[in-house]
């Protein structure tokens, strides 16, 4: 499959977990990825995965949440492949604890995360894409910021407003032959999960209740995100716009 030949992915967030996965799946379809992360012994690790797939890499360290360093990497991702087809925003953090026993700090550093760090990466690449009059962008998002989730009210925030934020620049850049989607996982199987079910026994109990209110009993694998992104990155999907995708097993179905 080389639907993606001749393109280049920037996939932030794409050191581990579903960033990792999608990375690895849009450099299957013939994409060059630049893998930009803030642990960049992460991003080397999926750039050599690509390699020895007989793809082409970068990895760039980041701190996504901090305008200037992001500027910086998608200059350096344009000086070295020439262009940016497709920017997936897969960075991701959390910490599950009732909204009254939560604290400024940890709202500042989800917000930070799952919804500016989206606003830095987008603001940076737009403009290249609006000059070329092309371009694909995917949001990862979650089910929480369709539907609520217990105690991840900032995080639902968070991802809610990613969401209201992709379909409003879906609007805004379709004039510019731009695309502009969401992908919302359920429970996925990252890092991520396994550090919030190891939080305390009554995460593990919130993610064991999940699992299973889940149709297909079960949390998703990264792959399975990959494929959405993948979709909504290739020609197939040219015509789809300001959609949001559930990747969920059916947990959510409205």
């Amino acid at each position: 499959m080389t639907k993606l030949k001749g393109k280049t992915a920037l996939v932030a967030g794409g050191g581990r977990g579903i960033g990792r996965c999608i990375a690895l799946a849009l450099a299957r379809k013939g994409a060059q990825i630049a893998v930009a992360d803030l642990i960049v012994e992460n991003a080397e690790a999926v750039k050599n995965e690509i390699k020895a797939m007989g793809g082409n890499a970068l990895a760039c360290q980041v701190d996504l949440t901090k305008k200037q360093e992001v500027e910086r990497t998608v200059q350096t991702v344009l000086t070295q492949f020439g262009q940016i087809d497709i920017l997936v925003n897969s960075a991701g953090w959390d910490r599950l604890e009732p909204f009254l026993e939560s604290s400024e700090e940890t709202w500042e550093r989800i917000l930070a995360i799952n919804f500016k760090s989206v606003l830095h990466t987008t603001k940076a690449v737009l403009p290249h894409m609006v000059s070329r009059g092309s371009g694909k962008i995917v949001n990862i998002s979650s089910d929480a910021g369709r539907v609520g989730s217990s105690w991840e009210a900032v995080y639902s925030g968070a991802k809610g407003a990613v969401i209201a934020f992709s379909k409003t620049l879906a609007r805004e850049v379709a004039r510019y032959n731009i695309n502009v989607n969401v992908v919302c996982p359920g429970l996925t199987d990252t890092p991520l999960i396994e550090a919030v079910r190891s939080q305390s026994p009554q995460t593990a109990k919130l993610i064991d209740a999940v699992t299973k209110a889940t149709p297909f009993r079960r949390v998703a694998k990264p792959e399975e995100i990959a494929d959405a992104v993948a979709f909504f990155a290739s020609p197939n999907a040219e015509f789809v716009t300001g959609q949001t995708l559930s990747v969920s097993g059916g947990l959510t179905m409205a």
